[in-house]
C-alpha cells in the first residue's frame, strides 16, 4: 500500500497542480522572493529562524542569500506537489527528507511556522494564476503541501 492510499491525491488534483506548476515555473525566481517575503510580512519572528537573515542589515528583498534560498524551498515545494502522485510518495531533489528534517528540528521550527509558509503558499500560488485559481486548486496545493510537511515533521529529530 503506498502512502497516498487513505490520504488520496486524486488525478484531478494531480492535474490542477501540474498545470499550475507548469504555468507559474517560468516567473519562479520573482514568485519565490514574493513567497517568502509573505512569510515575512504574516509572521515577522520567522526572519530568526534564518541565521542568514539575523544579523543582516539590508532590506529584505535585497539580501543575497533569501533569493536562492527563496528559489530552492519553491521550487522543491513544488516540484514535489506536482510528482505526489506518480511517486506515490512525497519525493525531494536537493536533499533528502532525513536532512530537511534535521534542519528544520535544529532551526527550531514549530508546527505555527508550517501553517504560515501553507497560507503564504496559497497566496502565492492564488496571485501567479488567478484565471485558474478555484477550490479545487487550493485543496490540491493543500494537501500536497500537507504531505511534504508530515514527510519533513517525520524526520524532525536531531541529525545523529
Amino acid at each position: 500500500m503506498s502512502i497516498l492510499e487513505g490520504r488520496g491525491f486524486t488525478e484531478e488534483q494531480e492535474a490542477l497542480v501540474v498545470n499550475s506548476w507548469s504555468a507559474m515555473k517560468k516567473n519562479s525566481a520573482e514568485l519565490s522572493l514574493k513567497f517568502f517575503l509573505k512569510v515575512f510580512e504574516i509572521a515577522p519572528s520567522a526572519q530568526k529562524l534564518f541565521s542568514f537573515l539575523r544579523d543582516s542589515k539590508v532590506p529584505l528583498e535585497q539580501n543575497p542569500k533569501l533569493k536562492p534560498h527563496a528559489m530552492s524551498v519553491f521550487v522543491m515545494t513544488c516540484e514535489s506537489a506536482a510528482q505526489l502522485r506518480k511517486a506515490g510518495k512525497v519525493t525531494v531533489r536537493e536533499s533528502n527528507l532525513k536532512r530537511l528534517g534535521a534542519v528544520h528540528f535544529k532551526s527550531g521550527v514549530l508546527d505555527e511556522h508550517f501553517e504560515v509558509v501553507k497560507f503564504a503558499l496559497l497566496e502565492t500560488i492564488k496571485e501567479a494564476v488567478p484565471e485558474m485559481w478555484s477550490p479545487a486548486m487550493k485543496d490540491a496545493w493543500g494537501e500536497a503541501y500537507d504531505q511534504l510537511v508530515a514527510a519533513i515533521k517525520a524526520e524532525m529529530k536531531p541529525s545523529s
